[in-house]
């Protein structure tokens, strides 16, 4: 009879890491000093790969060599599951890298509208990001801290509507049809 080994803590960790990245479609980024970003994603060989800028999502920020703190949701819960550092690294177009990273990220960007020429144009306007986890996790489960995690949101030019007509209701969802005698 052979025995089975315990699988280190370190092993345990990655694994929770990657699955939560592999069924998350949205992660936070944080530089230091910065604000969380939300990001869609995909995994893709052991890291986190995200695609922006030249008309995706905005990677302001993000830069080649950052360390960054990446958080991960549950996807049943959609609560904070697991936060890591991780070294971000910018894929060269059309490298080996990149073109693994692009062949993911098309499939979870369903919704382009430029569908068969979305890898031009991340080729030639985009970024895409590799965000390597580096030591442990610093949050999971067991580890969490006591905090809200809450923030005030991001300042914006953008406006709250105005009120609704007091008519659009009966607009919209039909007036009482009167019965025809």
């Amino acid at each position: 009879m052979g025995m089975t080994a315990e699988p280190s803590a370190e092993l345990l960790d990655r694994a929770l890491i990657e699955e939560a990245a592999k069924k998350s479609g949205l992660l936070w980024v944080r530089r230091d000093g910065g604000r969380d970003r939300a990001l869609w994603h995909a995994w893709v060989d052991d890291a986190v790969v995200v695609v922006g800028d030249g008309g995706e999502q905005p990677l302001d920020g993000l830069a080649e060599g950052q360390d960054v703190l990446v958080t991960l949701r549950s996807r049943d819960k959609w609560g904070r599951l697991v936060a890591f550092r991780a070294r971000t690294e910018l894929l060269a177009p059309r490298s080996d890298a990149w073109q693994a990273a692009v062949d993911e990220l098309k499939g979870k960007r369903l919704n382009a509208l430029d569908h068969d020429a979305v890898e031009a144009r991340w080729a030639e306007g985009s970024r895409v990001l590799r965000l390597t986890p580096q030591g442990p996790s610093v949050e999971h489960p067991g580890a969490m801290p006591d905090s809200a995690h809450t923030a005030a949101p991001a300042p914006t030019t953008a406006t709250t509507r105005l009120p609704i007509p007091a008519a659009l209701p009966r607009l919209v969802l039909g007036r009482k049809r009167r019965r025809q005698s």
